[in-house]
């Protein structure tokens, strides 16, 4: 059968063919990885920083906190996860699904800054189910945080990362990008990632991290393969957000909130 298309619809594919040829030649054109693994000081710095997350119906952590977090004094109907710190003023990056009993709850971080424990509530400042990805902030000086990888940077299938959620980060050894993240652009979304290190409940939020100690994305999801009745672990699954679009909504927020709280408001 024979087609002809209109000068509109040609037109109207122009913009497809340039956006396939696009992602073709970036495709082709990713780098060798760097393959430095993290070296036990970039660990060491992100066990200073190892954050989490608690959600529960209690109105304080006052009193687990206080007993160093026995588990006789832990919220008996805490969910949560871990948290990422990614400025030096309370913003925090997490998995959506982390918050998804927090309807008329209480959120609270804990945030390890150098051993010296602080805990606050924090308020839910954006969240997207479909990346997985939310934020929230908490009146907390956070001076150790995490800063992003360059956003122009390629980061290629096989760059060693490690990472530090609260459940396994610090108790295996680093593994490496299974998938290739392209530079970032303006439309650029919410991206997946896979990396090979087997996580657990309890580290999704928790930064993906490179051997330098910049952040790469964060927990997401474990994939399984279940044949018989064996699991085999295949990978796990992390998000990366468009990290401009993330340091504009934190900018915004930021904003408003100083609005909010001067004098006369």
């Amino acid at each position: 059968m024979r087609v002809t298309l209109s000068r509109m619809q040609l037109i109207f594919s122009w913009p497809r063919l340039v956006i396939v040829s696009t992602v073709l030649l970036q495709a082709c054109s990713a780098p060798l990885p760097d393959l430095t693994p993290p070296s036990h000081f970039t660990r060491q710095l992100a066990s200073q920083r190892l954050s989490v997350i608690v959600v529960t119906s209690r109105k304080t952590l006052a009193g687990w906190v206080g007993s160093r977090f026995t588990i006789a004094n832990a919220p008996g109907d805490a969910d949560g996860g871990s948290a990422t710190p990614i400025t030096d003023d309370g913003y925090f990056l997490t998995a959506d699904h982390v918050l998804a009993q927090s309807a008329g709850r209480h959120v609270f971080v804990v945030y390890g800054n150098g051993g010296n424990i602080l805990t606050a509530e924090a308020r839910i400042v954006w969240r997207s189910y479909s990346g997985d990805v939310a934020v929230i902030h908490a009146p907390l000086a956070t001076p150790r945080f995490y800063r992003w990888t360059p956003p122009q940077a390629w980061l290629p299938a096989g760059t060693p990362v490690c990472h530090a959620g609260i459940s396994t980060g610090f108790k295996t050894d680093p593994g490496k990008l299974s998938t290739c993240l392209s530079p970032e652009g303006a439309f650029t979304g919410t991206r997946k990632f896979k990396i090979d290190l087997p996580l657990k409940p309890g580290d999704s939020g928790g930064p993906v991290i490179d051997a330098r100690g910049n952040l790469i994305g964060v927990n997401s999801a474990v994939e399984f393969l279940v044949p018989m009745e064996t699991a085999f672990f295949i990978d796990s699954e992390g998000n990366r957000p468009n990290v401009r679009a993330l340091e504009r909504i934190i900018a915004r927020d930021r904003l408003a909130n100083s609005r909010a709280t001067s004098p006369g408001n």
